[in-house]
């Protein structure tokens, strides 16, 4: 058996491992999907962990091979109840020397998008798919997010946003389960439907507006958590001319906030950002 498929059956195995003893026994498929497999709502205990024990579960991780060239574990910081929360697709260099997310010129160009609509880094909690830099930042792998996803969804429950902003092609495909661009799915409002997991069916699931699983979903704590997609900030560092669509994205996100939360709307304060000069950078992000 060559290696490949060693490592291929010690992820299955793992993940297998981690659903049973978080009491899941069986998996049910569609009949329509025959390949999807939705997750039993015992994923997740009734309330809302805290993300220090989600961190402290995730511990020294090493679920897959990332652990074998990353410095720091990147878990994410902010707001713990943040309305407003950011997903990106990974650790980059400077993340990773650092162990906090967005800090090196894409997160620079993050914090001013925040700021074009009169938000803090600080008001917002901010994370990525996958915890640990891909070599070369290279594009995240299967296994590897789906070693990551369920923590990402404990620390989605334990912040209880309201909205999430999916930064690039990865974070967009994963929540929402899909293999459409980002061009495509950008600037949209999609219901988080996280029953499905990604990790198991492989990203390519048709999408939905709606909420899939019924009362389920609302026993997991994600019901009415609202996803928009729009570009990494690293893509719109090589493509500033796609900087105006994302300050359009964000206006459409803070008019949301202000309509459904209440939170007063303020008059957008310009996409400034679009100003940033444009060379390459060490993120290769969508």
């Amino acid at each position: 058996m060559d290696q490949l498929a060693q490592e291929i059956i010690a992820d299955l195995k793992s993940y297998l491992e981690y659903l049973r003893e978080m009491g899941i026994e069986s998996m049910t498929a569609s009949e329509e999907r025959p390949k999807e497999v939705f997750l039993n709502s015992s994923l997740l205990p009734p309330m809302s962990p805290p993300l220090e024990e989600v961190r402290k579960e995730l511990g020294d991780c090493r679920r897959c091979k990332l652990h074998r060239t990353r410095r720091t574990l990147v878990f994410g910081e902010g707001n713990k109840k943040a309305i407003l929360m950011i997903i990106g697709e990974g650790p980059g260099y400077e993340e990773d020397v650092q162990g906090k997310p967005f800090v090196g010129r894409a997160g620079q160009l993050l914090t001013k998008i925040l700021q074009s609509i009169h938000l803090q880094r600080e008001e917002v909690y901010i994370t990525n798919i996958i915890k640990c830099r891909p070599p070369q930042n290279r594009n995240p792998e299967p296994d590897e997010i789906q070693n990551c996803y369920p923590f990402l969804l404990k620390q989605i429950h334990a912040i209880q946003p309201k909205i999430i902003c999916a930064l690039g092609t990865f974070a967009a495909q994963t929540l929402l389960k899909t293999d459409a661009k980002i061009s495509m799915l950008r600037g949209r409002f999609y219901e988080f439907t996280p029953l499905e997991n990604p990790a198991i069916h492989p990203v390519g699931c048709v999408l939905s507006n709606g909420v899939n699983g019924g009362d389920d979903i609302n026993k997991t704590g994600f019901a009415g958590i609202k996803v928009v997609p729009t570009y990494h900030p690293a893509y719109l560092l090589r493509n500033p001319e796609r900087k105006r669509e994302v300050w359009e994205d964000m206006k459409k996100i803070s008019q949301w906030m202000a309509d459904h939360v209440g939170i007063p709307a303020r008059p957008a304060g310009g996409d400034s950002y679009r100003e940033e000069a444009s060379h390459p950078v060490g993120e290769n992000r969508r």
